[in-house]
């Protein structure tokens, strides 16, 4: 019987780390942003949310940040009245001025979020619509780690379409994408 209770024990533990799947609802979670305040998913019921894993050290990241694409993809987001959280996993330091960031830094030092949504690389996007439920997950465009700057703006930006399709009322097109960019460095358990 003590192997039963074990068992079931461990069976409930690994299901509430479920992989955040497409069309089920997005696991909540807390976290403390960059200015120490708390924030949670449940915070934000009523909007649409975009995850993104980040990683200032990333050349990836960098092509997007440097080249001010991915703040200016935020600014839309958040000027539709959306919410767009950088997610930091891998405990990286971030030295760039909270300005620097339209979309708001999320600290995830236990990597807890990170293991919740099984964010694998940077940059790896999530879109909530407001009923929380996950409707994209994924690349943010039909990029690759070696396209240039250049080329973000020919590439189909997934998680715009997926934020325009919310707010038309309608399902995304492309709903689950492979992420490209680099790795999200976990901690053993």
């Amino acid at each position: 019987m003590r192997i039963l209770t074990s068992l079931l024990a461990c069976l409930t533990a690994v299901a509430a780390f479920a992989a955040a799947e497409v069309g089920k609802a997005a696991p909540d979670f807390t976290g403390k942003t960059l200015d120490g305040k708390t924030v949670s998913l449940a915070d934000f019921k009523g909007k649409t949310v975009v995850l993104e894993w980040y990683n200032p050290g990333c050349p990836v990241v960098r092509k997007f940040y440097d080249a001010g694409k991915m703040q200016e993809f935020q600014k839309q987001v958040i000027a539709q009245g959306g919410v767009w959280l950088i997610i930091n996993t891998g405990g990286h330091e971030i030295k760039e001025s909270t300005t620097y960031y339209p979309g708001t830094v999320v600290q995830d030092a236990n990597q807890s979020i990170g293991r919740a949504y099984e964010a694998k690389v940077t940059p790896h996007c999530y879109v909530i619509d407001g009923n929380g439920v996950l409707v994209s997950k994924g690349a943010i465009d039909s990029g690759s780690v070696a396209t240039k700057a250049t080329e973000i703006d020919k590439s189909t930006n997934y998680v715009l379409a997926a934020v325009k399709a919310i707010k038309d009322g309608k399902a995304p097109e492309v709903t689950n994408t492979k992420p490209y960019g680099c790795g999200v460095k976990y901690n053993k358990l």
